[in-house]
């Protein structure tokens, strides 16, 4: 990722050897990720994660906030996918809740998107990053694990055609 891109999207580049070596090839090998470009590729980053079929309460949230053609638009976008089993540890009530407040809702969602193609191999090398919220989420490698704030990363770069996709265990919460 180029200076001028980093400086764009706020993010500060860490510089510790550790951070670089931490990201398991296992995680990136099972998004069929690597490379910085598109191939593999079949779909925008909704198409890709409605084809997944462990997103469809980040699918419909996504609907309810119509945020479908931003997110399907040109990019290039990083989302930071939880799965439905993240948006469960909510439980119900909560995401009924947000799920009625489209404001809260958009905010939530636009907290996990990074303006820009950040690839496992750049995302390891930061210690935060700007979201589309305005706000930044933090970026560290503990035990080995990438860690968005609190989320663990549990698979990296699943390629969509306009940006990446890095699945997370847990949903992020803008303060």
């Amino acid at each position: 990722m180029a200076t001028t891109n980093r400086r764009t999207l706020g993010i500060q580049v860490a510089t510790t050897a550790a951070a670089v070596a931490a990201v398991s090839p296992i995680h990136v090998a099972l998004a069929g990720g690597g490379g910085g470009g598109t191939y593999g590729a079949t779909g925008n980053i909704v198409e890709t994660a409605v084809g997944n079929g462990m997103f469809m309460t980040l699918v419909a949230a996504v609907k309810a906030a119509g945020l479908v053609e931003a997110l399907s638009g040109p990019g290039p976008l990083t989302v930071f996918a939880p799965t439905d089993e993240a948006f469960a540890k909510l439980g119900k009530a909560t995401i009924d809740s947000v799920l009625a407040d489209k404001a809260l809702l958009t905010k939530i969602l636009t907290y996990h998107v990074v303006s820009g193609k950040v690839m496992a191999a750049d995302v390891i090398k930061l210690t935060s990053a700007k979201t589309l919220q305005g706000g930044d989420v933090k970026v560290s490698v503990v035990g080995g694990a990438v860690k968005i704030n609190d989320a663990t990363v549990v698979v990296a770069d699943v390629l969509a055609t306009n940006g990446v996709i890095h699945v997370i265990d847990t949903v992020l919460m803008p303060s």
